[in-house]
């Protein structure tokens, strides 16, 4: 019995590969699923080809104001010494700055515009329909029908609250991606070009190295304050100290889950930003509909997390109660 006891334990431990594993089961074990989160990714499919072909001109239009030009391949091109001089001023700080003109800075707010409203309400409304149906399918063996998915996908008692909690996880994941996009702007425009150079790339490697790492470990905890709100009704700063409370002890877990989703997200944006994706309009169709395919998934596998490390912790609470109870009783 002890041994059988000590197995069940051990299938609840699940690792980042389980929980991968297990998500996928869930969301490709029920046709309905994936027709249903599919239907209701169109709209985010939509808003996000537009925002990616904003984002990408941005990138592009930034790059060549903070970056060094590109090498000339024309010999007949000779460089004077004033050339070389009127060269290095140019890309002085000030003078960088200075080219962030007014088209650019609307540019940036329309972009921003569009990831903080529309963007962001299509993807609450999509996280919260798969963490509700997700749910339900890794409760229940019965496979749900279309209809039934269509006709009651989420408690909308909880809609509110859920979306309280997401505002939180709005600010909080923006605060971190700013602080991110002001480390590397910092040494393109400031340290880049300094006498210490090496000095500042070292510094500042190390400071997104370890802001990356803090934003992957809190948005492990971040969205399992949402999956909370959306399935027990805790909402804002009381979900999110509770998720904080789960999590502890899962933060390794919850880094290299939050890492594979983060990675493959921005290895799809790299690669159509190289390829010119922003001009060529099917390659931004790709790289959004490959995003949006394994959304589904990333919150399907946060629903998995979220069981886990409750469980865990469950299980830790009662060895230890049960503990005092036999040296109290002894």
């Amino acid at each position: 019995m002890e041994s059988e006891s000590n197995k069940s334990k051990q299938k609840q431990k699940l690792e980042v590969s389980d929980i991968l594993w297990e998500s996928v089961v869930i969301y490709f074990r029920n046709l309905n699923f994936i027709i249903f989160t599919f239907l209701t990714s169109i709209p985010l499919f939509c808003i996000m080809v537009y925002f990616e072909i904003f984002l990408q001109e941005l990138l592009v239009e930034t790059s060549n104001i903070v970056n060094l030009p590109h090498e000339s391949h024309d010999d007949s091109i000779v460089f004077t010494d004033y050339d070389f001089i009127d060269y290095r001023n140019s890309y002085r700080p000030d003078l960088i700055i200075d080219r962030f003109n007014k088209d650019y800075v609307l540019k940036l707010i329309l972009t921003g515009f569009i990831y903080m409203v529309p963007l962001y309400v299509l993807e609450f409304v999509s996280a919260i329909v798969t963490i509700a149906l997700a749910s339900k399918l890794h409760s229940k063996e019965k496979k749900m029908t279309l209809k039934e998915m269509v006709q009651k996908p989420f408690d909308l008692s909880k809609l509110r609250g859920s979306f309280v909690t997401s505002v939180y996880v709005l600010f909080l994941t923006t605060t971190h991606q700013l602080g991110l996009l002001f480390i590397v702007l910092n040494y393109h425009v400031y340290l880049k070009d300094s006498s210490f150079y090496l000095l500042f790339a070292v510094i500042c490697s190390a400071a997104f190295a370890k802001v990356l790492r803090m934003y992957l470990e809190w948005s492990a905890m971040w969205n399992m304050s949402l999956v909370m709100s959306v399935l027990e009704g805790i909402y804002g700063v009381d979900a999110l100290a509770v998720s904080a409370y789960f999590s502890r002890g899962c933060h390794r877990r919850g880094l290299f889950l939050m890492l594979i989703f983060f990675a493959w997200g921005h290895l799809l944006r790299l690669s159509c930003y190289h390829i010119g994706g922003y001009e060529q309009g099917n390659a931004i169709f790709v790289q959004v509909g490959l995003y949006c395919m394994v959304n589904p998934l990333k919150w399907v596998a946060c629903m998995i997390y979220v069981h886990d490390c409750k469980e865990r912790k469950l299980e830790k609470k009662a060895d230890e109660e049960s503990g005092k109870d036999v040296k109290n009783g002894s």
